[in-house]
């Protein structure tokens, strides 16, 4: 059996987010754009398309859901059977049993819908077949909108159920409203369980964690069980029920001597007995809470051999008190021993124990002779142990003690307890390292050594011995200064070229500008020594040989339906006409196409005027009697 996540389950929108979703997306991830004028193929492919595309979402969508949901049969038979408790299996069935139905039509839809989109033979046909297609898969959604919002109150509700792991070491707190279940579980773990003096305030199961022996424990606090037959028990008793017959746990069952829960001890065992069928095969501890008002001892003889007869037939018994801690521990500690053996023992007889152990081999020591030998323990061992227990009995005087005694005289002195002698604890001053006073321990003669050292150094100087070092290292640091002006000077110059190169990208001009290599009279005298004299009222020649362009005059000419244009350009109608019959025809053709835009008052095809700029529905009065559907 697998343990399920409840909380990694899909939001399930309701039927309308569901349809605006899908849709929304279609529109956003398929092409929009479609003419008329395009090839049926393509028109075909372009809506057929849009059909498949909303089918395949809504089938992925759908299938998400459905398999996000566990299926009861995969599931632990304790989930299983609280989910049953807690939403009725046969609703959560048919409500997801819905949707895989709603996922098939919406595939039949599509797949008949494309198959008739194979014979539109035109746009608005092909268009209206989309439209009726994605009406219909709409239509199959809006009517699964009551199952979609019971499976999203389902996902809501179950993913905060505790997260029980039914095959881990786990202690079951179980008994009447009111008898301190909730009160013990959060003694023993960080489970913060609400605690009210009135029954039933635990609605539903918690789940806290302990440690004992260096293992982690599982402790379930389940609602509170009334003593009447199980046909007549609610959803809050059945999840209780549901816990006890499924898991393998050690079952703790609480009872109230005292009675404050508002049922007596005997309504209290006959609920045992009631259920006692549930406690098969699975460790029991009985334990009576309470146990600061009332012991078991002190009650009447009739209820105390009620209580006394659980004990004998084989079910431990204990005391404890929430309120002030007493037995809480032990009975944690008495519990968790049970379920340890009775884990132990049902290995112990499965197979895999048998192949274990024909394994191991047990070896227990012989003594070699028949001398004893005790264990050997130094006597200064035996002195330190025995003044500890000297000093355990003596009884030690706090603080707050003497502080009791003394009253308003008392005064809080923290240096008594100094690892020092008593004359040098309350020094003024004191510099303490490691309970030492270091001040004491300071050499007497460091004055006069200082003093000494002083005039040692005063006499130096006075004999220059400090300048003569000076005298020898000015001329080499003087070199050195010298070259590292230089060289800073140096790295100066370098950074202001570079940020030179870096910020301009634009390629630099000479300033000198380039003398002209051409002129009017060089070629004159030129070609004159060649024999060529060049007449000087030639004014075109010279204005083209200093590099300005002369360009000829256009000449305009009439086409033969008397339009003036360009000698060198083709008309229009006649770019790309054979012949003068050709020439007809576009003509015609061209009239032919222009009757459309000129119902419409169009100059052309680039014309966008609107001729009616006072719409009817904005200047007429109000509707009279009559239909107000438009469509």
């Amino acid at each position: 059996m697998t343990h399920y996540n409840f909380k990694n389950i899909v939001v399930v929108p309701t039927a309308k987010d569901f349809t605006d979703i899908i849709l929304s997306k279609t529109q956003r991830k398929t092409p929009t754009v479609i003419h008329k004028h395009y090839k049926i193929s393509r028109i075909r492919a372009f809506y057929m398309r849009k059909v498949k595309f909303t089918q395949q979402n809504f089938h992925d969508k759908l299938t998400q859901i459905i398999t996000d949901f566990p299926k009861l049969e995969d599931i632990h038979p304790f989930f299983a059977d609280l989910m049953n408790v807690l939403y009725d299996k046969d609703h959560y069935k048919l409500a997801l049993g819905q949707l895989s139905t709603a996922r098939h039509l919406i595939d039949n839809v599509a797949k008949d819908y494309c198959r008739l989109m194979k014979y539109g033979d035109s746009l608005y046909r092909c268009k209206l077949l989309k439209k009726a297609a994605l009406g219909r898969m709409a239509t199959i959604m809006k009517r699964q909108n009551q199952s979609l919002q019971y499976l999203e109150q389902v996902r809501q509700h179950i993913s905060r159920l505790p997260s029980i792991d039914p095959n881990t070491r786990t202690l079951l707190i179980c008994g009447f409203p009111n008898v301190g279940k909730s009160s013990f579980i959060n003694k023993i773990t960080r489970a913060e369980v609400d605690v009210q003096p009135y029954a039933f305030t635990t609605k539903s199961l918690f789940v806290g964690h302990t440690d004992y022996k260096y293992l982690r424990w599982q402790v379930i606090d389940t609602p509170g069980i009334l003593d009447h037959p199980l046909e007549d028990r609610n959803t809050i008793e059945m999840q209780a029920i549901t816990a006890l017959a499924h898991l393998r746990a050690c079952i703790i069952f609480v009872i109230d001597p005292s009675e404050q829960c508002n049922h007596s001890v005997e309504e209290q065992i006959e609920l045992f007995n009631s259920i006692k069928p549930l406690f098969l095969n699975k460790p029991t501890v009985v334990v009576a809470n309470k146990s600061d008002i009332i012991q078991v001892e002190e009650l009447p003889p009739e209820k105390k051999q009620k209580i006394e007869a659980l004990k004998e037939e084989g079910f431990p018994l204990l005391h404890m008190s929430t309120l002030s801690g007493e037995g809480v521990i032990e009975l944690r500690n008495a519990a968790c021993d049970c379920l340890l053996a009775h884990r132990v023992e049902v290995k112990m007889k499965g197979k895999k124990a048998a192949g274990i152990l024909n394994r191991l081999q047990v070896v227990e020591p012989k003594p070699r002779d028949d001398k004893l030998r005790l264990p050997f323990v130094p006597a200064k061992v035996l002195e330190k142990k025995q003044q500890m227990d000297v000093d355990s009995k003596k009884d030690k005087k706090l603080e707050r003690d003497i502080e009791m005694e003394l009253g308003d005289d008392y005064i809080l002195d923290l240096k008594k307890n100094y690892v020092i002698p008593d004359d040098q604890k309350y020094d003024v001053i004191p510099e303490l390292w490691e309970g030492h006073n270091i001040a004491d321990f300071i050499d007497p003669e460091i004055e006069e050594k200082l003093n000494n050292l002083e005039k040692e150094e005063a006499l130096r100087e006075e004999a220059g011995f400090y300048a003569e070092s000076e005298s020898e290292d000015d001329e080499e640091m003087k070199s050195i200064r010298e070259l590292a002006k230089k060289i800073r000077e140096k790295k100066g110059v370098l950074k202001i070229q570079s940020q030179i190169r870096k910020s301009s990208t634009k390629p630099k001009l000479p300033r000198t500008a380039k003398k002209r290599t051409r002129s009017v009279s060089r070629l004159r005298s030129e070609m004159r020594q060649l024999g060529v004299e060049l007449d000087s009222s030639k004014a075109h020649f010279d204005d083209a040989i200093v590099g300005r362009t002369v360009r000829p005059v256009k000449r305009k000419r009439e086409d033969s339906e008397g339009r003036v244009r360009s000698s060198s350009r083709t008309p229009r109608d006649e770019s790309g006409v054979r012949d003068i019959k050709m020439r007809k025809k576009v003509r015609k053709l061209a009239k032919i196409s222009q009757r459309s835009s000129n119902q419409m008052a169009k100059k052309g095809e680039a014309d966008r005027k609107i001729p009616n700029l006072r719409p009817k529905h904005l200047l007429s009065g109000k509707r009279g009697l009559g239909t107000h559907n438009r469509r």
